[in-house]
């Protein structure tokens, strides 16, 4: 195996919910897939439920037909003919082992093998296989699901070959889009180990009786600068028998035993997981779906850990919680609620905090670095900062102050204390060599910049026009700065590129600046700034060299019409295009319903077509 060898197929060995859905990932990227399970119809359907399920595993309908199926009795030789072979049956160690022997019999050497386990030990799974299979074995485990997931721990054992997870990380990093992390072969890794040590600190809370379900998701979603399934939610969704799967891994396998019993499981899952209440799978979990007779949509129900009934859902509220909304820094509003002296803040400190010191003790034992631990956080579960940025947000003292961990600190956090945080300029990229825009603004190659938009030479005579508003909306300053880069690149440059790092390459028009200037019955002004607009699309169309738009994210409205007028396109994969504005009663007024109909013409079947009809 060597670090240019070609992944041209694979196999996914287990057609279940993740089995599928990486098969799918794969076919994704463009590379055949072949999904084997015990019966060719077990693995036809787990296709099948892989195909109907939202949101949709496939980019395209058309991509799932890279994926062919069969069975693990007469369809195992064929693996000796593909390149990277993934095993995900079920999480016993027998039924692995026992399946892994029987590839090692047919794979061809060099043939990657790797297993998608969430917890068991990696070296262990791969016990007498042949040197070639231990030489190209590692663990890969991706998170469901997986096109949406960013996350891909990777874990080699002692005997994988250095190449193979070079290899490997780069197919991922570049072909998959996933965001690789190394992880030590320990119990769950990282990501679910330091995940689930949070979530019990939760648990217990609500054991407690001193929150509601509704309160503590409330603090633990978008405030805390997390997905808006918060804790509750998100267990219904993952499923509440998993989460009691992976804390019995962990409480049986750490090799601490205050660790371990810090994972014993609280009776109220223990109690859910016996009724059978295990989440979404089962209609019912933290959260109850019930469709009263007659009526059209279904109301959600809010388990009562008291009483084990379901009751009404209550709004919560939390006055400090409204207060942060004004907060748009997540270090900033998680500190506020951090450190406030109330109901919030008494959770958080009981909660968050317990957490941040597990992970300051752990992560030497589990990660190769800090910055994989904060990785891997925000690619597997979206937080949008690490635990050792949320350190560094509130302040290392701080935060020992406020959770009594000043006595006994572990040796990463007592090194941070002098300097009160862990790092002076947050997370580093990930990988260098990709990060094209912000190598050019560190080299201080910014050409021209105002509030709403940025000129930035990458090198090599190409020139880059970067948003960096709120929400990278299109207003007046972007429009200026679009009209200068174009003016910029024909006098000294060989192309212009419109791109950006954030998540989301464009909302549109700020059409707050619309609704305001209609309120005043300022309709001069208005025309003024659509007819602005106008020509700078109408300018990128016409430009002197080049132009190619780079859309990640929500590419709405302007942002759309900016696309639509580019020479090319170089879209990622999860870009989400459309002129919405329709949507609350606006016709699109940057061109983009001309470059609409233009694309409609040309797919006429012929010029005799009536385009009116």
């Amino acid at each position: 195996m060597t670090s240019d060898t070609p992944i041209r197929s694979v196999a996914v060995l287990g057609a279940g919910t993740m089995g599928a859905q990486i098969a799918a990932h794969f076919a994704n990227a463009g590379v055949p897939a072949l999904l084997l399970d015990v019966t060719a119809d077990a693995a036809r359907d787990g296709l099948k439920r892989a195909r109907a399920l939202k949101p949709a595993p496939f980019f395209t309908t058309e991509a799932a037909t890279l994926v062919t199926t069969g069975s693990l009795d007469s369809d195992l030789p064929k693996l000796a003919g593909v390149d990277w072979i993934v095993e995900a049956v079920i999480e016993q160690v027998d039924v692995k082992r026992a399946l892994l022997e029987r590839v090692d019999a047919v794979r061809r050497q060099g043939s990657i093998v790797s297993s998608n386990t969430s917890g068991i030990p990696i070296a262990a799974l791969a016990e007498g296989r042949s040197d070639d299979f231990r030489r190209h074995w590692l663990g890969t485990h991706f998170f469901n699901p997986p096109r949406y997931l960013r996350l891909l721990e990777i874990i080699p054992t002692a005997a994988t070959d250095p190449a193979v997870v070079a290899h490997v990380s780069r197919f991922a990093d570049r072909r998959l889009g996933k965001g690789v992390v190394v992880a030590k072969d320990t119990p769950n890794f990282i990501a679910n180990h330091i995940g689930l040590f949070g979530v019990l600190q939760v648990l217990r809370a609500l054991e407690s009786g001193q929150y509601t379900v509704e309160e503590i998701d409330a603090m633990t979603g978008p405030a805390l600068g997390r997905p808006k399934s918060a804790t509750f939610r998100t267990m219904d969704i993952a499923g509440i028998d998993i989460l009691g799967h992976v804390a019995r891994n962990l409480s049986e396998r750490l090799a601490d035993e205050g660790a371990r019993r810090a994972f014993a499981l609280p009776a109220l899952v223990t109690a859910l997981i016996e009724r059978g209440w295990v989440g979404e799978k089962a209609g019912q979990g933290f959260y109850k779906r019930e469709k009263a007779k007659g009526a059209d949509r279904a109301d959600i129900l809010t388990l009562d850990p008291a009483t084990f009934t379901y009751r009404p859902k209550q709004p919560s509220r939390l006055p400090a919680l409204e207060a942060a909304r004004a907060i748009d820094d997540p270090g900033a509003r998680i500190k506020a609620l951090f450190l406030g002296r109330d109901k919030v803040g008494e959770f958080l400190r009981d909660t968050l905090g317990p957490t941040l010191l597990y992970t300051a003790r752990v992560t030497p034992d589990i990660a190769s670095s800090i910055d994989d631990v904060d990785r891997v956080m925000r690619w597997g579960f979206a937080w949008e900062l690490g635990p050792f940025e949320i350190w560094d947000a509130i302040g290392v003292r701080e935060v020992l102050e406020a959770t009594h961990g000043a006595g006994d600190p572990p040796p990463l956090v007592a090194d941070a204390v002098k300097r009160n945080r862990f790092r002076e300029d947050g997370v580093p990229p990930a990988a260098t060599d990709l990060q094209i825009l912000k190598s050019a603004k560190d080299r201080q190659c910014i050409v021209r910049t105002n509030a709403g938009a940025s000129l930035v030479d990458l090198g090599d005579g190409v020139l880059a026009v970067e948003f960096h508003s709120k929400m990278n909306s299109i207003g007046g300053d972007t429009v200026q700065m679009l009209h200068a880069g174009l003016k910029e690149a024909a006098a000294g440059f060989a192309a212009l590129v419109v791109g950006n790092d954030a998540p989301d390459f464009s909302v549109g028009a700020n059409l707050l600046l619309v609704l305001l200037e209609a309120q005043e019955g300022n309709w001069d002004e208005i025309d003024l700034m659509v007819r602005a607009f106008q020509g700078a699309t109408q300018a990128l169309r016409s430009s002197d060299v080049p132009v190619i738009v780079a859309p990640a994210g929500r590419t709405l409205g302007g942002g759309c019409e900016i696309a639509l007028h580019a020479d090319r396109v170089q879209a990622a994969a999860e870009s989400y295009l459309g002129l919405v504005e329709v949507g609350v009663g606006l016709i699109p007024g940057g061109g983009g319903t001309k470059e609409l109909l233009a694309r409609a013409v040309e797919g006429a079947p012929s010029p005799q077509a009536d385009l009116l009809p």
